[in-house]
């Protein structure tokens, strides 16, 4: 047994030495081998800052045309897509009630008339007989009383030949309702467009009681059209009127349709606690392939640098592990330039190189300045060896 012992101990100790010469072999040899670095090349092309979002294909003006009087619909002249010109009859409502509200008014009218005709025959009948009484009771012929009477008829006259007048005023004012609701019967097209929607038929009811119900949509010029798009408040800053915008529909997913930014509307849109404002887009369509009502997925070209140097901005994050100090600040997406720091190859390792940063499209960073070129290789990562990885596992030992 104790030569058994003394066997199992003296293997025991030669495993531990041979275990602690291949961990200090490995140890020293991944301390030579050379960190591992991951590279990108200085290349030169366009940077575009650009603002995504998702709109409407919308007419420029769109117009509804209602009805002011209510009644069934007796005629439609107008359909969809039917090219309208302004005041050109589109439908007509049954006008047989408003007829006879206007043959009301005109006997009203008459009747007026002839009451007024009327009255002043008895003003000049009551001035003639004030007019004697006033001669006689300076002779003493009547009594003061018959004078008064005479004169009191006179002047009631007068003010019942105003009231005529002022009651014809009156019929003359219904009767010009009742030929303007009659000739809202005639629903008529208020601009040069085409009809875009048409919600009645033939014999259905328009009820403008409570509210003036939509009987047709025409849009003004469809050779024009915008896209109402929904930015989110994070990227409005970025966005001015008059920058390029471009867009595709899923009509044609392999065209990309033109613009230009026409309003940034400040009333801000609030759904669920997130905020977003309209921005305008306006868009030629001379081939009418745009239709009202598509879905678009809009690109706001916010800012563009064409044929400038330009490297990953990850290449401005990247700091050599085991040296003091915090990695330079990448530059931001806007107009104004910043100092950055990135690290290039120098031989068999890497050096510090200072450069000037411009504009960044959030993938790459326009270099304004710097001892940068073309084809240049800027470190943008760093790996650890595989000697070093391997000594960083566990080691186990038999039992």
């Amino acid at each position: 047994m104790k030569l058994f012992s003394r066997k199992n101990a003296r293997w025991a100790l030669l495993l531990v030495v041979i275990v602690a010469g291949m961990t200090a072999y490995m140890l020293m040899r991944g301390g030579e081998e050379a960190p591992r670095y991951v590279t990108a090349t200085v290349t030169r092309g366009s940077i575009i800052r650009s603002v995504s979002a998702t709109g409407t294909v919308n007419p420029v003006i769109t117009v509804q045309v209602g009805s002011y009087v209510s009644g069934p619909i007796q005629s439609i002249y107008a359909d969809f897509n039917s090219p309208v010109k302004q005041g050109q009859l589109i439908a007509k409502i049954d006008p047989r009630p408003f007829e006879v509200k206007v043959a009301e008014s005109r006997a009203a009218l008459a009747n007026a008339r002839a009451q007024l005709e009327k009255d002043q025959a008895a003003l000049a009948y009551n001035k003639i007989t004030w007019e004697r009484d006033r001669e006689l009771l300076k002779s003493r012929v009547i009594s003061q009383d018959q004078f008064d009477n005479a004169f009191s008829a006179y002047q009631q006259s007068k003010a019942q030949v105003d009231l005529d007048k002022a009651n014809i005023m009156q019929q003359q004012a219904n009767l010009h309702e009742a030929e303007v609701n009659l000739g809202y019967t005639n629903i008529v097209s208020p601009v040069d467009g085409t009809v875009v929607s048409r919600n009645v038929d033939v014999g259905q009811t328009v009820a403008a009681s409570f509210q003036t119900p939509t009987l047709f949509l025409i849009a003004r010029d469809l050779t024009k059209m915008q896209v109402d798009t929904n930015v989110s408040e994070s990227d409005i800053g970025n966005v001015h009127t008059g920058e390029n915008a471009e867009f595709t529909v899923d009509a044609f997913p392999d065209r990309k349709f033109e613009g230009t930014v026409g309003q940034v509307r400040q009333a801000p849109i609030t759904v669920q606690n997130v905020v977003t404002y309209d921005v305008v887009v306006n868009v030629p369509n001379p081939e009418f392939l745009l239709k009202p009502g598509m879905t678009a997925d809009v690109t706001i070209i916010t800012a563009r640098r064409d044929n400038v140097l330009r490297i990953p901005e990850q290449a401005l994050r990247f700091s050599p592990s085991g040296l003091k100090g915090s990695p330079s600040v990448p530059a931001v997406a806007d107009s104004l330039s910043h100092q950055a720091r990135v690290w290039v190859r120098s031989g068999k390792g890497i050096k510090p190189v200072s450069i000037l940063t411009g504009l960044s499209d959030g993938s790459l960073v326009e270099v304004l300045s710097g001892p940068l070129r073309v084809g240049e290789e800027v470190v943008v990562d760093q790996t650890l060896p595989v000697a070093a990885q391997k000594s960083a596992r566990p080691l186990f030992f038999p039992h």
